[in-house]
């Protein structure tokens, strides 16, 4: 393992347990200096001692530096290592929907509010296994998200096709989440909409609107044929989550028509998402398996917005699983080919 493939694998570790970003920063940031080392340079600093004078190393990612330097396990990585075990489904039945999964719809990158850029997230997909990734980055509406505007989604679009070039036969697929707007109408450009690969459409404003209005609204995005994904239906949050302006409570469920919702996206082939962040688990289990009743799809995604995020999927497959749904009743197993052949069918 190289010094900075060391340093990225102790972020990635910390990401997935949840720790504090700045703890996971620090160590990005080191990788970051490491890689615009030569080796001669990394040689010297190392021998002399004085590699801990450049910006972004300190002590603790130094002494990681130095012992893979010397071809060793870093310490304080094989710690992590214990520490943080593969979180794997228990059952076998979850974990062979997982190994069946082949990539991640429901993405995010340092475009909006995610904090790795995009090649940084489609690498770490590509260390778990993924074939794809699909980058769903917030719509403008969202400000506090750093949304994408049409523009600013126009230039990631040419940055995907480089990247996909260079990284194929891996595959980033190019989309958005986009917020619902009240009236139930999606919050882009349809032309532009109709572009992407993969639309997410999710509520993020107004969540304690009434139930009926909220059936409405949510009925209109689900039987809009630019619609792929209906997002973390519920909205809540099951615990607090720390955000740059403090803590953000718990949430409750949105108040819907489930049976309505739920059947539209049935007859008009809108996979439900299994959302699998810990704070989220949404939909809940009752709803997850009036889901499966009804007949609907799903994706079972990670909203990943950092690279160790994206190892969330075994908590979504282990609630699918529960609720008896199998590789053959989740998107996200097929391959690139025919995902993109069920999403461009509308």
């Amino acid at each position: 393992m190289t010094p900075a493939g060391a340093l990225r694998r102790i972020a990635f570790l910390l990401e997935r347990a949840r720790e504090p970003s700045y703890r996971v920063q620090a160590f990005r940031t080191a990788a970051a200096v490491v890689d615009s080392l030569d080796a001669d340079e990394l040689d010297r600093r190392i021998r002399t001692r004085t590699l801990t004078d450049l910006k972004g190393i300190g002590a603790k990612t130094g002494t990681v530096v130095t012992e893979a330097h010397r071809g060793e396990l870093p310490a304080y990585l094989a710690g992590l290592e214990q520490q943080y075990a593969e979180i794997a489904p228990q059952a076998s039945a979850a974990a062979a929907l997982r190994a069946a999964l082949r990539g991640d719809l429901h993405t995010h990158s340092d475009w909006s509010d995610g904090g790795s850029p995009i090649r940084e997230m489609a690498e770490a997909a590509i260390g778990l296994g993924h074939e794809y990734l699909a980058l769903t980055d917030h719509s403008p509406r969202l400000t506090v998200a750093n949304g994408l505007t049409a523009a600013r989604l126009e230039r990631q679009l040419d940055v995907v096709a480089e990247l996909n070039a260079e990284l194929t036969p891996f595959r980033v697929l190019t989309g958005i989440e986009c917020d619902i707007n009240a009236d139930g109408s999606l919050d882009q450009e349809a032309e532009l909409l109709g572009r992407l690969d993969v639309v997410v459409a999710s509520v993020h404003s107004d969540l304690r609107a009434d139930r009926a209005a909220m059936t409405d609204r949510m009925l209109a995005a689900v039987e809009n044929p630019l619609s792929d994904v209906l997002g973390h239906c519920t909205g809540r949050l099951v615990i607090g989550r720390q955000q740059r302006n403090g803590t953000q409570r718990p949430r409750p469920e949105s108040q819907f028509d489930a049976e309505a919702v739920f059947g539209a996206c049935r007859d008009t082939g809108t996979a439900v998402e299994v959302n699998s962040r810990p704070e989220r688990l949404d939909p809940p289990m009752r709803l997850l398996a009036l889901a499966a009743e009804i007949g609907c799809v799903f994706a079972i995604d990670t909203d990943a917005h950092a690279p160790g995020q994206l190892d969330w999927q075994d908590a979504g497959c282990a609630r699918a699983v529960e609720c008896g749904l199998g590789a053959d009743d989740v998107v996200n197993t097929r391959t690139a080919e025919d995902l993109l052949a069920w999403t461009r069918s509308g």
